[in-house]
């Protein structure tokens, strides 16, 4: 009988000890470690080759520049946003990790593609959360057509993978990765290195025999997938589904691909029938704006590679308290509190007498220092009441002293404004060039947030 050795690792940052212990030292993280057992194997240095040498032939180290490098074709979807967000379409081999809050249609955009791929290729749908009867109910709910798509109900690695050698699919779904078991570990259903060994074996599964798998995760209260964080490190492309529990819009966001841009997103309307891609996300965050209304700036905000139009709305009003409230959505709280004390200080807007209220609309998140300029001039626009004209827009990252920096990327979105027939962009001095007048839109370069207060608001 094999010797058992017994160690606890923390759920958190992956640190391992011998003891139990009550908080990390690594991560300073509480209450994270678990007890995990395996098996003392013997083994001899003179082992047989492992599944990558018997795949590529390559058992010793080589140059470089002696590797033949073969690109290999990517499968297209009918869905743009995702072939956008992949990078190009599906890499053949790749090991794609999805993640996002319950009910937010991650489920159902993989039975669409996986049902439009079994038309072309061999699919096999793994579930761990629902029966073989309730998918087919939903594939019916959405109106996807019969085809030779394999579902398979089970939870047990060992069971999945014999599946896997005998059907030799293209594509394999993997719902959810929580849910699955591997029998050789005692360790609960879901810890964390339950998750850690199923996806170990799924990169091999897809890198030795080339299969395609997409994995769906559980995402924790803080937002992140749930699981061991090596979980992101091991897998080529991590996907979240993100949205508004009240706007029917989703936002698929690419946080890390080995095989196209980082950062990329691609947008999704929840109708009846499933998920439809939206091809104009600018139309869709501009076209409820009112006209003639105080307190709304637009910016050219560049998500991965694509730049979006996007409204931001500031509303300023006098306090009731002694202690002025600020309020943000979709904008970060702390970058909102910077931009408030420089606009009082630089600006002369007496500001902290006054609560503030913003918003991104639509659900969509700003996060790139570009927003500042348009968030400063909504600020402004509602507090002296005077309207921006509706054709102006902003790009433009703001200073402690009240520069507008510089911002990459300018001529992309120079040119989504001058498409979406905006008449005036205010962009960072330094980013002018003499080719950017050529735009079809007049570009008017600024350095100051005192400057630009005087173009746009007299």
């Amino acid at each position: 009988m094999a010797k058992l050795k017994t160690k606890y690792k923390c759920r958190s940052c992956g640190y391992i000890s011998a003891s139990y212990l009550g908080r990390c030292p690594n991560c300073g993280a509480w209450n994270q470690f678990e007890k995990e057992t395996e098996a003392v194997q013997n083994r001899s240095t003179k082992g047989s080759p492992s599944r990558l040498i018997k795949k590529t032939g390559i058992s010793e180290p080589v140059k470089l520049e002696n590797v033949k490098a073969e690109k290999e074709e990517r499968v297209q979807t009918s869905m743009e946003e995702l072939n956008r967000v992949l990078g190009g379409g599906i890499v053949p081999g790749s090991l794609v990790l999805i993640g996002g809050d319950p009910g937010i249609g991650k489920s159902t955009l993989m039975l669409q593609i996986m049902s439009e791929l079994a038309n072309q290729y061999k699919v096999l749908y793994v579930s761990g959360e629902e029966s073989a009867n309730q998918i087919k109910l939903r594939a019916d709910r959405l109106g996807l057509p019969a085809n030779d798509m394999m579902l398979y109900p089970e939870t047990d690695m060992e069971d999945i993978r014999q599946q896997i050698s005998e059907l030799e699919p293209d594509f394999v779904v993997i719902d959810s990765i929580q849910t699955m078991n591997e029998p050789s570990l005692d360790s609960m259903t879901g810890s964390a290195s339950q998750v850690r060994e199923v996806t170990s074996e799924l990169m091999k599964i897809a890198k030795m025999d080339a299969i395609t798998v997409f994995v769906i995760g559980h995402v924790t209260k803080e937002g992140a997938i749930a699981g061991p964080k090596i979980l992101e490190h091991m897998v080529d492309t991590v996907l979240y589904f993100e949205g508004d529990e009240h706007h029917a819009y989703r936002i698929l966001h690419s946080v890390k691909n080995r095989f196209g841009a980082a950062n990329e997103i691609g947008m999704f309307e929840m109708v009846n029938k499933g998920l439809q891609e939206v091809t104009n996300p600018s139309a869709v965050f501009l076209d409820e704006r009112l006209p003639k209304s105080t307190g709304s700036a637009i910016v050219v905000s560049l998500e991965g590679t694509r730049p979006i139009l996007a409204e931001i709305q500031a509303l300023v009003t006098p306090t009731a308290f002694g202690y002025a409230k600020r309020t943000t959505s979709g904008i970060d709280y702390n970058r909102a509190g910077l931009l408030l004390a420089v606009l009082e200080k630089r600006g002369n807007l007496m500001l902290q007498n006054q609560d503030v209220y913003l918003t991104a609309t639509g659900g969509i998140r700003l996060n790139e220092p570009a927003v500042d300029l348009a968030v400063v001039m909504a600020i402004a626009s509602s507090y002296k009441n005077q309207e921006i004209l509706p054709t102006d827009c902003f790009v433009g990252e703001v200073g402690l002293t009240g520069e507008v920096r510089r911002v990459n990327q300018i001529d992309a979105r120079i040119k989504e404004a001058a498409k979406t027939g905006f008449k005036r962009i205010f962009i960072p001095k330094h980013n002018m060039r003499a080719s950017l007048k050529k735009a079809g839109i007049e570009v008017i370069p600024v350095s100051s947030i005192p400057q630009a207060l005087k173009l746009v608001l007299g």
